[in-house]
């Protein structure tokens, strides 16, 4: 069976595990992962004109869907890479995997997370800010 390519990363982020990211098991804890996830995110929206949003429409999480594929185990160094996968006309769907940093095949966790643009004033989808889009490759 042929895996298929990861799509060029919009971003890929280093990270270090911490000490206190571990729980009872002494590995890193499931709810750090979206952490871990969030801080990529928004390492990538600074680099947006605007952050990806203005006074009017901003970015909301819609959906978020993590395949736990091995356990983090402290000391470790790892990479967060985002890429997108859909580019919608109100959402985007960006793919993410955490790997090892020095050996990418350590793949720890893959999925994505669904960002919806709103209307800050009426929590109704909005257009997909034309930076957000250019910097997907949809411009």
């Amino acid at each position: 069976m042929t895996v298929p390519a990861t799509p060029p990363a919009l971003i890929r982020v280093p990270l270090s595990v911490r000490w206190r990211d571990l729980d009872a098991f002494n590995h890193v804890n499931n709810s750090k992962f979206l952490s871990y996830l969030e801080e990529a995110r928004l390492r990538w929206m600074v680099t947006l004109p605007g952050h990806g949003m203005d006074e009017h429409v901003a970015p909301v999480v819609a959906a978020a869907h993590l395949n736990y594929r091995r356990p983090i185990e402290w000391p470790n160094e790892l990479d967060i890479e985002l890429f997108v996968e859909r580019l919608g006309n109100t959402s985007l769907s960006i793919g993410h995997r955490i790997v090892g940093a020095t050996d990418t095949s350590a793949v720890y966790c893959d999925g994505n997370v669904v960002l919806v643009w709103i209307h800050r004033e009426t929590g109704q989808p909005a257009a997909l800010p034309e930076p957000v889009r250019a910097a997907c490759g949809g411009a």
